[in-house]
């Protein structure tokens, strides 16, 4: 069984609650162990109960989404030094990713029933908790966001096609429909037909008057 004080070093050293004060790290201990995740084993999965957050001490881990008779989609890679998991904050506390070891990883795993029992006891713990969660769920949005928007934005391949206006000629009058067959209806005549008469009737008055 892990010391309770390792586990305090561990806490200490982790970047994620750096400088955290020494009674507050005592509570934290008191909800924490030492996981281990071999490759392809899932820390948690999505649509599971969030009921664990973890700081990644070694190994990285691949944040994604499952995408039916496709591969997995990575938001994004957690490494050492990283933390994991922010869903037990927000009931229903129902896990939004999936969460793979992509090498051996190792963690300090919290237990959110524990952990969030101490903040409501202790405003101090619940705020350092949190104000350090935050940033990580923005970002983890935003990563997110940008997934979505590579794989459907605008220059993606399931983008809408462009709607591509036709112009639509009105068929010649008296034409009994035998131009209005779709290609008819994509161009307009080259001359309007009253200026043809015309330029006909002209031609054929400077022939009558070369005859005369």
């Amino acid at each position: 069984m892990v010391q309770t004080e390792t586990l305090g070093r561990v806490i200490d050293e982790h970047p994620f609650f750096q400088g955290i004060d020494a009674g507050l790290r005592e509570l934290l201990v008191g909800c924490a162990k030492n996981e281990r995740f071999e490759v392809g084993e899932f820390l948690f999965r999505n649509g599971g109960k969030a009921d664990k957050f973890f700081l990644v001490r070694a190994g990285t881990v691949a944040v994604e989404v499952d995408v039916p008779g496709k591969p997995p989609i990575i938001i994004e890679t957690v490494g050492e030094g990283e933390v994991l998991g922010w869903s037990w904050i927000v009931a229903p506390h129902i896990a939004s990713f999936d969460a793979r070891a992509m090498t051996l990883t190792r963690a300090l795993s919290f237990d959110a029933k524990c952990l969030l029992k101490k903040m409501a006891a202790d405003p101090a713990l619940g705020y350092e908790v949190l104000r350090r969660f935050v940033p990580v769920m923005a970002h983890r949005l935003q990563a997110s966001r940008m997934q979505m928007l590579d794989l459907y934005g605008p220059d993606g391949e399931d983008r809408p096609a462009k709607k591509v206006k036709i112009e639509v000629v009105k068929a010649v009058k008296g034409s009994k429909g035998k131009n209005r067959k779709a290609d008819a209806l994509l161009a307009a005549p080259e001359k309007p037909l009253k200026a043809t008469r015309k330029a006909d009737k002209e031609k054929a008055s400077k022939k009558q008057k070369k005859a005369g």
